[in-house]
């Protein structure tokens, strides 16, 4: 009906969260996903590379990490010496596997940095490259370069499932959709009904690339369901035609190299146990193997005494198979046991029921390890498949939580489902946002919690920004309209953006904030990625509530992306604004260097490139200059906003002198609040207005005195409750006798190693936590990206030593500032 179809318009991750107050499971706990989103290529991998300063020539690389499509590689012969990586774009660069020179007679030689390293250049490659992996050839060449393996696997793609309800016999399947990895697939022979489709991830154990059915010893048929659809000479035909085009409709085998490998049992005949049937995994029950294969494959049956029963619940088992128990599992953990259909009485007693049947329980030997590492907890909030409409995709609640399963509770689906056991690593749970990250469409809650209007002081005028609604209205209407285009898997997945903080950060952001955000966000979706990264900006700010004006939607301008709704606290008051965020990957880049210039900074401040040593756009020469000569020749053209967004807003709020000149005074006054300096603008104040100029200017002033005052600060513990007395601006003097005390380091800590950080540590009265940063192997880089919560949380330190502690790295920051930064 209309009204449910609103609030599925309505639904929002961040806002369900936020308004139930839960968290959403570890993206890191589901492996399967981690490994869907991986390129191909992987750290320490081996490719033959051109040597920049000469194109004829090549030498052999090595990958150090890898972002996207993007590479980066080290040459062979710098050992750990990181200062000649470079990156290198998959799409464009001159990248070939491990071999290629030799047979296309190019010439290997190496580069002149390290000539003098490598005397005698035939030994030095037989001993680099002996038991080396070189990087897929597929994905360096041809049609596969430079894309995600997992697109590899197309609608049309042709696989080979094995049937696990009744035998191990394998039949052809069509792949109908990929999302994200989970397949839709159609036996062969049945184009045109959907009636058997199954959902499966691709890294699910009983599925295999075509082939593997004769190379294993088993047979080719069709799974009885659906054998008397069709004679025996079409399936054969059908067959034949599959064998002709198997070229062009395989998959590459590579792709299966995660997939789980499947061990060997110890499970006999008639053994009892405790299962969860996988076709509607709501109770445990007993059930008995009812058939050994060979030594990986077994199959069990829930147990069902009633004489007149018709059907069976079967199905074929590995020993890493989820759902399967020893007998008790459930009495020592305090969960049901579902006696099966026909027992006498409803109080189950194992030890009666194995007499009873003249039965053995299976040992404990024979299952599988527990899984505790998994970073699941109560009440956290994901997305799962619903095992009654595999179609479907829910929001999942963890209920409850014993060993390594999860008892979900599925919302918004068609039918209400009761609470699901699933293992934790189930290939049927995800973490939240991948819905719509894949394009696939997430079942919201039936009462949708909807955006709820807040009485909040906004950034700007109504008139100015579209109003949430109307933004989703028009958002939703776009992605009904383009879902059919949905086709490259990834298309919305937004590569890694780094922070760049030795970038020039303008007149909005604070340089020392910015250098404690950390090194990149993603990759991801799209739209939570940048939403992410823009928070982290807004709070990164002298004035949050002013970068949030500036990136606010005009309403002039023309609409080309997803409307997110930002917030900004400052002095007890919230702030939201409407920012436009593009939806597909292509368009990640331009976005953030679009966004760099609307605040001012340096384009490579943040986005898909890291910035290592020199910045592309110089903007070393910015850092230096002075704020005051900046913002002087800022002052006769408007630099940032265009001006239409600007003269609305003049006209729309037009205040009188009076008021304006009441804030400045208190600005002046305030003056060394904190170094987030004060915004006590009116709500929908004037932008862009002579007062907030001055103002403006008096808190660049104080700028370069304020990363001088936080360490002051720091040093004395002070709480963050501050008076009018408290905060006179420091005199000359004063900032001259604090500069005297500063930590004068002999090196950048940026290139200090894991010793030198324990050496520095020894040195302090932290002496005792050195030990911690040795275990944790912190080097000099590691060390400037910490931060008080980083230190507690991971350190599992009180918040005394933890202060203590995070004041001697601040010294080190300001000293790395001044010294090494520019």
């Amino acid at each position: 009906d209309a009204g449910s179809s609103v609030e599925e318009m309505e639904f929002n991750w961040d806002e369900y969260l936020e308004d139930t107050g839960a968290t959403a499971a570890p993206h890191g706990s589901f492996k399967h996903v981690d490994t869907s989103l991986q390129n191909g290529f992987a750290p320490g991998m081996k490719l033959e590379v051109a040597v920049k300063s000469d194109q004829n020539t090549y030498w052999v690389a090595t990958i150090i990490t890898t972002c996207g499509q993007l590479l980066l590689l080290r040459y062979d012969g710098y050992g750990e010496d990181r200062k000649a990586d470079f990156w290198c774009d998959i799409m464009t660069a001159d990248l070939h596997p491990i071999g290629w020179c030799e047979q296309n007679k190019k010439i290997l030689k190496v580069p002149e940095g390290i000539k003098d390293k490598i005397p005698d250049q035939e030994e030095f490659l037989q001993r680099e490259l002996k038991g080396a992996c070189s990087a897929p050839a597929n994905l360096l060449e041809g049609l596969h370069r430079g894309k995600n393996p997992l697109d590899l696997i197309a609608p049309g793609s042709r696989l080979e499932l094995q049937n696990v309800r009744d035998s191990l016999e394998a039949w052809i399947v069509n792949v109908v959709e990929n999302v994200g990895g989970r397949l839709k697939l159609r036996y062969e022979g049945l184009e045109d009904s959907d009636k058997f489709d199954q959902w499966i991830f691709y890294l699910d154990p009983f599925l295999h690339q075509v082939g593997w059915a004769a190379q294993h010893g088993y047979s080719l048929q069709p799974p009885l369901a659906i054998r008397s659809l069709k004679s025996e000479a079409d399936w054969q035909e059908i067959l034949k035609k599959v064998k002709e085009e198997e070229e062009e409709s395989s998959v590459p085998t590579d792709l299966f190299k995660d997939k789980p490998v499947i061990g060997v049992h110890s499970f006999s005949e008639g053994m009892k146990l405790e299962a969860v049937d996988p076709m509607a995994p709501f109770v445990i029950s007993p059930a008995t193997v009812l058939k050994v294969y060979n030594e990986k494959y077994f199959m069990i049956e829930i147990d069902d005494l009633r004489p007149e029963r018709t059907t069976s619940h079967s199905y074929i088992c590995h020993v890493s198979s989820a759902g399967i128990f020893p007998v008790q599992w459930s009495l020592k953990n305090g969960l049901h046991l579902s006696p099966p259909p026909g027992y006498p009485g409803q109080d189950f007693d194992w030890a009666d029921y194995l007499k009873q049947c003249g039965a053995e329980a299976a040992p404990q030997s024979c299952f599988p390890s527990i899984t505790s590492d998994h970073g699941f907890k109560e009440n956290m909030k994901l997305e799962a498949v619903n095992p009654v409409d595999p179609e479907e995709v829910c929001i999942a609640t963890v209920t409850k939580l014993k060993d390594s399963y999860l008892w979900l509770q599925l919302e918004g689906s068609k039918k209400p489902v009761p609470d699901c056991i699933v293992s934790v690593e189930s290939m049927n749970i995800f973490p939240v946002g991948w819905c719509e990250t894949n394009g696939y469409q997430l079942r919201p809650p039936r009462k949708a919690i909807v955006n709820k209007q807040k009485k909040i002081a906004v950034v700007q005028p109504e008139k100015q920004v579209l109003s949430s609604r109307t933004v989703h209205d028009g958002l939703k209407n776009q992605e009904l309209n383009s879902s059919d285009s949905v086709v490259i898997n990834g298309k919305y997945c937004c590569p890694k953006i780094y922070f760049n903080h030795r970038c020039f950060s303008g007149p909005y952001l604070n340089k020392g904030r910015i250098a404690e955000l950390p090194q990149s966000v993603g990759p991801g979706n799209c739209v939570l990625v940048l939403k992410e990264v823009l928070t982290l900006l807004i709070n990164a700010a002298y004035k949050p509530s002013r970068v949030l004006r500036e990136l606010q939607l005009d309403e002039e301008a023309a609409w080309h992306g997803h409307g997110e709704t930002l917030k900004a606290k400052y002095k007890g008051k919230s702030y939201r604004a409407t920012v436009e965020v593009v939806r597909t990957a292509d368009r990640v880049a331009d976005f953030c260097r679009k966004t760099c210039i609307k605040l001012e900074c340096c384009p490579n401040l943040f986005g898909p490139q890291m910035v290592l040593d020199k910045c592309s756009e110089n903007c070393s020469v910015l850092t230096k200059t002075k704020y005051t000569h900046y913002y002087g020749k800022r002052k006769n053209k408007r630099i940032g906003r265009p001006p239409g967004g600007h003269s609305n807003l003049e006209v729309a709020m037009k205040k009188p002198n009076k008021r304006r000149k009441r804030r400045k005074h208190f600005f002046v006054h305030k003056k060394k609040r904190s170094s987030t300096s004060v915004d006590n603008t009116p709500a929908g104040s004037p932008q862009g207005s002579g007062g907030e100029e001055e103002d403006d200017q008096d808190e660049s002033e104080l700028s370069h005195s304020l990363a001088q005052d936080r360490d002051k600060r720091k040093r004395k513990l002070r709480t963050f409750s501050f008076s009018d007395d408290e905060n006179k601006p420091p005199s000359p003097k004063d900032i001259k006798m604090e500069v005297a005390e500063k930590l004068q380091l002999d090196s950048n800590p940026l290139e200090w190693s894991v010793a030198d950080v324990v050496r520095f540590l020894k040195s302090t009265d932290c002496a005792p936590l050195a030990r911690i940063f040795l275990d944790q192997e912190i080097d000099g880089q590691a060390l400037l990206l910490l931060t008080l919560p980083t230190v507690q949380e991971c350190m599992d330190l009180k918040l005394g030593p933890a202060i203590k502690l995070c004041h001697h790295i601040e010294r080190v920051k300001l000293a790395f500032y001044q010294q090494f930064a520019n």
